[in-house]
């Protein structure tokens, strides 16, 4: 089965980053296809490469990145979520004369048609946050 997972919660402010982390392990384990994580609102916080954790806590973006790069995974931030919230890759800081992008390795910015494409391509879209 193709999953496509979106991300709507901050990593500091939400349990749902790191569950929905762990769904896609699960997933993954179990032999299914992750085509996409759509990480948007507050979830684009996933992608700060700038983010860190104390010692003792986990660093959700650093284990979503680690999950990519063992499984060649898609993780894609709302490119306007992403600006609103001063997430930049190195071209978008450019654009805005920033000095430098925050954007971690493995995320890249794009829109909603990529969330689109992803539930067209996908047999199940999971949802992970989103406002309560």
């Amino acid at each position: 089965m193709i999953f496509t997972l979106i991300v709507h919660a901050s990593p500091v402010q939400h349990q749902a980053p790191e569950t929905a982390l762990r769904f896609a392990k699960a997933l993954l384990d179990a032999g299914h296809t992750l085509h996409r994580v759509f990480f948007y609102r507050d979830g684009v916080m996933n992608a700060n490469g700038l983010s860190s954790s104390p010692p003792d806590e986990p660093c959700i973006p650093t284990a979503w990145q680690a999950l990519a790069e063992q499984h060649q995974l898609d993780l894609v931030a709302c490119i306007a979520a992403a600006i609103r919230r001063g997430l930049l890759d190195d071209n978008e800081a450019k654009r805005y004369d920033k000095p430098h992008g925050n954007l971690a390795e493995g995320f890249e910015l794009s829109g909603l048609g990529q969330l689109t494409e992803a539930a067209i391509l996908s047999d199940r879209v999971i949802t992970f946050g989103g406002r309560g």
